[in-house]
C-alpha cells in the first residue's frame, strides 16, 4: 500500500491515542505484570515508551542525537501520567509543518532517516506496544484495518536476518506462525512477539 506523509502522522496519531488509552486502562499491581517484552514489567515497558516518545519529539525538532532526550523517565511512580505527557509531546512534534521533510537523528538506528520514513518507525513500534500493553493487561487492542495493514507493510522492511536480532538490536528475532495470519499477528511475528502467549481474558 502506498502511504503519504500525511498518511502516516495520521496513522501514527491513531496508534499513539491507542496506546494511552491501554496504558490508562492499568491499576495498582498492573504495573509489575510481565510483558511480552522480555523482562521488562509493565512500568518499565511504560518508561521505554515515554522515552521513545521525547526522543522521537527531539529528534523531529532536530536534536535527535542529544542522548538525553531518550532517557528513560527517573520518576515512574505514575506512569500513565508520565506517558501521557510524553505523548503529547510527541504528537505535538509530529503535527508541525514540513515535519517529514526533515531528518530524525536515530541513535538507536546509528543514523538519521527521513521524516516520514522514521515517523513510519515510530509508528508501527505505537502498534506493536499498544498490543504489547494491551497483552500484559489482557485485554484487546483496538486499531483500524487500515492501521493494521500499514503497520504490516512496514514491519514487512524491517531486515530479519539472524545477525539484526535479539538482545542488542530494537526486535527480537521472527516467530514463525501458522499461514493466512491476519495483519496484527503477521506484523507482531515479524517484530519478534508470540500472541498466542498472551490470551485475552475476559
Amino acid at each position: 500500500m502506498t502511504v503519504t506523509e500525511a498518511d502516516i502522522v495520521e496513522l501514527d496519531r491513531v496508534a499513539v491515542r491507542e496506546a494511552v488509552r491501554v496504558v490508562d486502562l492499568a491499576r495498582g499491581g498492573d504495573w509489575e505484570r510481565d510483558t511480552p517484552c522480555a523482562g521488562w514489567s509493565l512500568r518499565r515497558l511504560v518508561a521505554h515508551m515515554a522515552a521513545q516518545h521525547h526522543g522521537f519529539a527531539a529528534a523531529a525538532r532536530g536534536a535527535g542525537q542529544d542522548m538525553a532526550h531518550w532517557r528513560e523517565p527517573a520518576d515512574m511512580s505514575e506512569p500513565a501520567r508520565v506517558h501521557r505527557a510524553a505523548a503529547a509531546a510527541v504528537l505535538g512534534a509530529f503535527g508541525e509543518p514540513g515535519v517529514g521533510e526533515r531528518e530524525f537523528a536515530l541513535p538507536e538506528l546509528g543514523e538519521s532517516f527521513p521524516g516520514r520514513i522514521a515517523i513510519g518507525f515510530h509508528f508501527v513500534d505505537y502498534v506493536v506496544h499498544a498490543w504489547d500493553v494491551a497483552a500484559a493487561l489482557g485485554v484487546e487492542v483496538e486499531l483500524p484495518e487500515e492501521a493494521l495493514d500499514a503497520a504490516l507493510a512496514v514491519a514487512r522492511l524491517v531486515p530479519t536476518e539472524p545477525a539484526l536480532r535479539g538482545p542488542e538490536f530494537p526486535f527480537a528475532p521472527v516467530v514463525e506462525g501458522p499461514a493466512g495470519a491476519g495483519p496484527l499477528e503477521e506484523t507482531l511475528r515479524l517484530l519478534g512477539r508470540a500472541p498466542e502467549q498472551w490470551p485475552t481474558r475476559t
